[in-house]
């Protein structure tokens, strides 16, 4: 167990303690956003700086964050390592422009007294964020953190986190989701896990087992050993179980998968084909496909009573169910119309209603997290696209376009869908790409090897 020790301040000269003790483990602790009351320092009155995320194709906004002082080399070695980490984080969004550290004209140890905010704005730094960290006597890391809005001369933002050593990455992913949050009004996604199928070997032999990372890839560990082929994983609501599709003596099977005990477990026996599985959003239930005698029909299972209830009955495919993240609807596709397109029903498998209607076949639809958008794979022309649309079929939009796009996978705060892109060619590799919501900042998810079928966790609890 490691203790997580989350700190308010108020005053902009120096911290002031005010110790709310969190036990948890290294990997689950719930980190509620806190936010602070504005210090206004002198001068006259300005906006507060922000970012409206609404728009698409938004200018990045230029921020200073200077590498976290350490008194002890050791400790502003892994300061700058923070820092490191968090400038990263931010640009990677696409909403922010981290400014080059070797232009700041203010050290990290004078900052950490007071910002000098003529410093800052000479180098066009809208925000700045600066830390200290202290390594305690039992080993713990302390780490501080500070946002100013530097036109306005304002205190924004401040927290204090400890924790293990070992996880000052997770302290900075943290740090980096306060600064996103407090900027743009929405949670950040930077304190998340994605797992994925990592592809090896050669076309007709292919290798293909589990594999988890930190969202920016760090922390990357297999899951599973690559003797027998899996696909699909999904993370449950609470992230500490993956459900997928297994193939175990070449026949496919529903597994359910421990995080914490790193073991698996057989969902159900079924005769015939079982594949496609997700949660729902409470956790208890599973919905997926399941084929008998040539036909595919949506089901739903219980995972307690590990009872399954047929929820479509229908002579066409229908599969890639997904439930609304209030769990009162599921998107599917089938091939009942003639071809591939999305189809809408109650949670119970009623008033089933087609939702796309537009030129070409539609697949793997996946339901936000907000609510408001469903998203999409769409092949038209010889090209596939990932798009997204609103859930009575409304407001189609195309984000991305290529020989081959598959399997998008929503970040928890609705902003960013990641999936997998397969180069043409004998020789062509398949890997992680992300997207904005908007069709903008498009960025290849780093990963060891080949990989496909992302799924994307919810926040860290």
């Amino acid at each position: 167990m490691t203790r997580l020790t989350r700190m308010r301040f108020r005053n902009q000269a120096g911290w002031r303690d005010a110790p709310a003790r969190l036990a948890a483990s290294a990997l689950a602790v719930l980190l509620p956003a806190l936010f602070l009351g504005l210090a206004t320092l002198s001068g006259p009155a300005r906006a507060e700086v922000r970012i409206d995320i609404t728009r698409g194709n938004i200018e990045p906004l230029p921020i200073a964050v200077t590498d976290f002082f350490g008194v002890a080399p050791e400790e502003a070695a892994l300061g700058a390592q923070i820092s490191d980490v968090v400038r990263a984080n931010l640009e990677r969004s696409g909403l922010f422009k981290p400014l080059d550290k070797r232009a700041f004209i203010q050290t990290a140890a004078s900052v950490d007294v007071s910002p000098r905010f003529s410093d800052w704005r000479i180098i066009n730094a809208q925000a700045l964020a600066n830390g200290a960290i202290a390594i305690q006597p039992d080993g713990t890391v302390r780490v501080e953190m500070r946002l100013w809005d530097v036109f306005s001369e304002t205190y924004m933002d401040g927290a204090a986190f400890s924790s293990e050593r070992s996880n000052w990455r997770r302290i900075a992913h943290i740090v980096s989701d306060r600064i996103y949050q407090r900027i743009t009004g929405e949670g950040g996604i930077f304190d998340t896990r994605v797992v994925y199928v990592a592809e090896s070997g050669p076309k007709d032999r292919r290798v293909k087992r589990l594999a988890i990372m930190d969202q920016d890839g760090a922390n990357h560990r297999f899951l599973t050993d690559g003797t027998s082929l899996v696909l699909t994983p999904r993370f449950s609501p609470a992230q500490q179980e993956i459900t997928y599709l297994s193939y175990f003596n070449d026949r496919p099977r529903v597994y359910l998968f421990d995080l914490q005990k790193g073991r698996q477990e057989l969902l159900g026996e079924f005769p015939g084909m079982t594949f496609a599985p997700r949660f729902s959003p409470d956790g208890n239930s599973v919905v997926m496909s399941h084929a008998r005698e040539g036909n595919s029909d949506i089901y739903v299972m219980d995972l307690r009573s590990r009872n399954p209830i047929r929820l479509t009955s229908h002579p066409d495919i229908d599969t890639s169910a997904t439930f609304s993240p209030d769990g009162s609807q599921i998107t599917f596709e089938s091939d009942r119309s003639g071809s591939q397109q999305i189809y809408v029903m109650d949670s119970d498998g009623r008033n089933q209603q087609r939702i796309s209607f537009g030129r070409g076949r539609y697949a793997t639809p996946v339901w936000s997290p907000r609510g408001d958008l469903i998203a999409f794979t769409k092949q038209r022309s010889g090209r596939f696209h990932i798009g997204v649309m609103r859930p009575d079929g409304s407001g189609e939009r195309l984000l991305t376009e290529s020989f081959l796009d598959e399997g998008p996978t929503w970040s928890p705060n609705g902003r960013v869908i990641m999936f997998f892109r397969q180069e043409p060619g004998e020789q062509g590799g398949v890997a992680l790409y992300s997207v904005d919501v908007t069709g903008y900042n498009l960025r290849r998810v780093v990963t060891p090897g080949d990989a496909s079928d992302p799924a994307w966790s919810p926040r860290n609890r």
